[in-house]
């Protein structure tokens, strides 16, 4: 018995995806198992694709600790990408069932032709979770992360936004679980700074996976924070360490980015 996969990667933020009829009952155990960047074939999570009576398909997220994730739009991307070429399709629109809700997503080809151009609908950006302490930064040591100030938001999934200035000067393998521990479900924790005209630098920490590259749920809710603080207008070039989205705050939420096919893999499935 074996597993077909997939492995693609949105700015760095890189995913095994699986389309299949069912969702094992060892998928959790499989993330973690194939997602091991050691031992396994490595990524940040593990996306099945399964039949949906509301949308298109529906796209369900294991992060490689094996835990559920809501909503990735770096992941959307990427899953947008795998149906895509499983229909041979240069371009393809596509409703997908999310646990967070329908999420539109636009796929069209590229000069490269391992890269699509993805736009997804991200949603509403919603308050997010109140921390567990009064003085969230007081708590994680506000002077050695130098926060100005922070705010959490919700598109599907939880987010504290922290503004520095400068994401770099973060330890983000300390700061960002400092942060989460206070959170009683956990948190997606972004260290940012404006850094041009309507264009901001983020460092991301994510609940699940550990420091990654980009995260595209985190820069939208990082770019709708930062435009309520009136920093940054209502389309924003987000720069992370893997590359660059752009959020688009007019009307309902987008976020547009590549997403690179890797390889096709077939493994042992016991």
């Amino acid at each position: 018995m074996s597993q077909r996969l997939s492995k693609h990667h949105g700015l760095g933020n890189d995913f095994l995806v699986a389309l299949v009829d069912h969702l094992p009952l060892d998928a959790s155990t499989k993330a973690v198992e194939w997602c091991d960047r050691r031992t396994g074939i490595g990524a940040d999570g593990l996306i099945f694709g399964l039949p949906s009576i509301t949308g298109d398909i529906s796209m369900r997220l294991l992060n490689s600790d094996g835990s559920a994730a809501e909503l990735s739009g770096n992941g959307l991307r990427c899953f947008g990408q795998a149906v895509a070429r499983s229909q041979d399709a240069n371009t393809l629109e596509l409703d997908v069932e999310t646990p967070a809700g329908i999420r539109h997503c636009s796929v069209h080809a590229s000069a490269d032709p391992s890269t699509v151009v993805a736009t997804v609908d991200m949603g509403v950006v919603c308050p997010g979770p109140d921390p567990d302490v009064d003085d969230l930064m007081g708590a994680v040591g506000a002077p050695a992360l130098a926060v100005k100030r922070w705010e959490s938001g919700d598109i599907g999934n939880p987010h504290v936004v922290c503004e520095v200035d400068d994401p770099d000067a973060i330890d983000l393998a300390v700061a960002g679980p400092a942060v989460e521990a206070h959170f009683a479900e956990g948190v997606n924790v972004h260290f940012v700074t404006v850094s041009g005209l309507n264009e901001l630098m983020v460092r991301v920490w994510e609940r699940g996976a550990g420091i990654t590259d980009a995260c595209g749920t985190g820069a939208t809710v990082a770019a709708s924070i930062f435009r309520d603080w009136g920093l940054v207008g209502n389309k924003v070039v987000v720069r992370m360490p893997g590359g660059d989205a752009l959020v688009d705050l007019n009307g309902p939420v987008t976020l547009t980015g590549p997403a690179t096919h890797v390889a096709d893999l077939e493994i042992p499935y016991a």
